[in-house]
C-alpha cells in the first residue's frame, strides 16, 4: 500500500516547515529520518522499496513511500542515502526535483564532483556518517560542494549535530574518515566483543561482560573528548606502580593491536580510495 496517498500529512506545511526527505531508508538512512523526526522541528519524508519494512518509521509519523521522484520535489531537503552503486541512477531519476535544492549524500567514497557532473544545479554535500547514527552518537565528517551557501552550512550543521558530533572537512580527507570512523563501529565491536569474552573467562556473567565492556569503552570515549587530550592521559590516570591496570598493558603492547589498527585504517583507506578512483573513471 502506497501510504503517501493515505496520509494527509503529505500536503505543503503552512508553517514553513523544513520537509526533508531521506531517499533510501535503510540502516543508515532510516535512522536519520527517525532522529529527524523525533526531532520534532521538521517534516520527514522517507522512501524505500519496500514499505512494509518501515513500519517503525511510520508509527513515529514519517510519511513512507517508493516514489523517490515525489518525494523528492515535496523536500527543501533531500538526503541520499543509497549504496554508492546506485547513486547514478537514483540521481537520473530524481534529477529535476532536485534543481537548485540542497542535497546531502551519505553514500560512502562517492565525490563531489560526481554529484555535480550528474546534476549541476544541486546543492550537495558529501558526508560520512557511522553507524552510531542509530542512538544519535554518530561522529560524522562532510565537505560541501560549490554553491553551497553558508546558510546551508548552518543547517547542515544543526541537522549532524542531532545524529551526534560533526567537522566540516575538506575533501581530501573524506577517504580517510570512510575508513577510520565510518568503519569504527566494526573495529570497536571486535574490541568490545574481545574484552566481553575476557570476561567471561575470568569468570564473570555473561552479561555483566557484555555491559561492563561496552560501558567502559563508551565512558572512555566520553572521557578522552571532554579532557581533549592525547588519550594517553587516560591511560596513565588509571596505571599505578606495580598494579593490575600496567600488567595488563604489558601484555597488550607486546600484541601489536596498535599497528593492527593501523593496518586496517590504512588498508581501508587505500580501499575507499581505489572505489572513488573507479567511479571518477566511469563518471
Amino acid at each position: 500500500m502506497e501510504i503517501w496517498e493515505d496520509n494527509p500529512l503529505h500536503m505543503k506545511p503552512k508553517s514553513g516547515r523544513e520537509v526533508i526527505s531521506v531517499i533510501g531508508a535503510g540502516v543508515i538512512g532510516g535512522a536519520i529520518a527517525k532522529s529527524l523526526q523525533e526531532g520534532g522541528s521538521r517534516k520527514v519524508i522517507a522512501t524505500r522499496r519496500t514499505i512494509a519494512k518501515s513500519k517503525d518509521l511510520e508509527a513515529l509519523g514519517v510519511i513512507v513511500t517508493s516514489d523517490n521522484r515525489k518525494a523528492a520535489g515535496e523536500a527543501d531537503i533531500v538526503f541520499l542515502c543509497v549504496k554508492p552503486g546506485d547513486v547514478s541512477k537514483v540521481l537520473k531519476e530524481i534529477s529535476r526535483e532536485i534543481n537548485g535544492k540542497l542535497v546531502i549524500s551519505t553514500a560512502a567514497t562517492v565525490p563531489l564532483g560526481f554529484y555535480t557532473k550528474l546534476v549541476p544545479k544541486a546543492r550537495f554535500v558529501r558526508a560520512m556518517p557511522n553507524v552510531a547514527v542509530l542512538v544519535d552518537e554518530a561522529f560524522t565528517g562532510y565537505c560541501c560542494g560549490e554553491g553551497v551557501t553558508a546558510r546551508d552550512k548552518q543547517v547542515v550543521k544543526e541537522i549532524f549535530e542531532e545524529l551526534g558530533s560533526c567537522m566540516e572537512v575538506e575533501e581530501k580527507y573524506m577517504d580517510a574518515i570512510t575508513a577510520l570512523s565510518g568503519s569504527g563501529p566494526g573495529y570497536l565491536s571486535i574490541i568490545i566483543e574481545g574484552l566481553m569474552y575476557a570476561g567471561l573467562r575470568v569468570g564473570l556473567p555473561r552479561d555483566l561482560a557484555l555491559i561492563s565492556s561496552a560501558q567502559t569503552v563508551l565512558g572512555t570515549g566520553k572521557l578522552v573528548l571532554k579532557m581533549n587530550e592525547n588519550p594517553a592521559k587516560v591511560k596513565d590516570m588509571v596505571t599505578t606502580p606495580g598494579g593490575t591496570t600496567i600488567e595488563a598493558i604489558y601484555e597488550l603492547e607486546g600484541s601489536q593491536i596498535r599497528p593492527a589498527l593501523m593496518r586496517a585504517v590504512m588498508e581501508a583507506t587505500q580501499k575507499s580510495q581505489e572505489i572513488r578512483e573507479r567511479l571518477e573513471m566511469s563518471a
